[in-house]
């Protein structure tokens, strides 16, 4: 098992509980923010939950992404020397309406934890679909009083639209739209804020270790194979969009600075617009992202407890 090595501590009494939710093999992003939350010493990861995502432009075969996501997951805590871990499998498939939840071991992890009887708090983190989430709330509603659930998705608001991690499973977001779990949206136009470019990459993360030439590399390639789609990505750069689930737990965020309540949106089938019939509750919807202290927290990291063990 790495030890990692600051000079410094986080009392436990400031630590919470975190389950990271990552369809890890999806692009290149997921792979930063998991190796991030695992150098983050505010976080006691309890385990490592593997989504499912639209296989494009890889083909992983109708029912295996999950399964790729949790081969990636595995392959990033060997490169870390962190293999004690608990990974699952979450869904491999998207919700096929409000009411029929899928009944998987990352459904069932996600429950097991939040029913765990632990004066901490718990937070699970979710960087893609949030199928394991409906699902979890459909077969046990007491996890709402129990987790804050975060989530990489969503148009922006107030109108909304298209999003890759909310088109992998509306019916699902419905679900947790309408249900009193605790919520913090990051929506797109937030998490694009978390831009770098490659150049800035090879020259902070490339030199630490295995896993900093591992995450550089692997983007690059992803990059290469991506070339010949028309808006995405960009070349040069890359957004780390998945990075905010540290942002949010880590930096001084204000009410109406840094995020904002908002009346939880039911979410269009049709073109992922945002309709505001739901007088249920109210949702956490975050504005702005740290980005500086995200990525200079991240880059310090990995230099302290990776750098020079190629």
């Amino acid at each position: 098992m790495k030890k990692l090595n600051y000079d410094f501590k986080v009392p436990p009494q400031k630590q919470v509980r975190f389950i990271v939710h990552t369809d890890c093999k999806n692009e290149a992003d997921d792979q930063f923010a998991l190796v991030h939350v695992l150098m983050t010493p505010k976080f006691v990861v309890e385990g490592i939950v593997a989504g499912h995502f639209d296989a494009y432009p890889r083909n992983y075969g109708k029912g295996n992404t999950a399964k790729a996501s949790a081969e990636e997951v595995l392959k990033v805590l060997k490169l870390m020397d962190m293999e004690e871990y608990k990974v699952v499998i979450g869904a491999e498939e998207p919700l096929t309406d409000e009411k029929t939840p899928i009944n998987c071991e990352g459904v069932k992890f996600i429950i097991e934890q939040a029913m765990k009887e632990d004066d901490r708090p718990l937070f699970v983190a979710f960087q893609g679909a949030i199928t394991d989430l409906a699902s979890a709330i459909l077969i046990e509603p007491k996890i709402c009083d129990k987790m804050t659930a975060i989530w990489i998705g969503g148009g922006a608001y107030p109108n909304g639209g298209f999003e890759f991690n909310l088109m992998q499973d509306i019916v699902a977001a419905n679900v947790v739209m309408k249900s009193q779990m605790p919520l913090w949206q990051i929506p797109i136009n937030v998490y694009k804020q978390m831009a770098v470019s490659l150049a800035e990459l090879q020259a902070r993360v490339k030199p630490c270790g295995d896993i900093g030439n591992y995450l550089f590399t692997q983007m690059v390639e992803f990059n290469d194979r991506c070339a010949d789609i028309k808006h995405w990505p960009h070349g040069e750069t890359w957004g780390l969009g998945d990075s905010p689930v540290v942002s949010v737990l880590l930096e001084e965020t204000e009410k109406d600075d840094g995020y904002e309540m908002i009346k939880a949106p039911i979410i269009n089938l049709s073109d992922m617009t945002y309709s505001y019939e739901n007088e249920n509750r109210e949702i956490r919807v975050y504005k702005n992202i740290n980005t500086r202290m995200t990525m200079e927290d991240f880059y310090a990291k990995l230099k302290i407890n990776y750098f020079g063990e190629l």
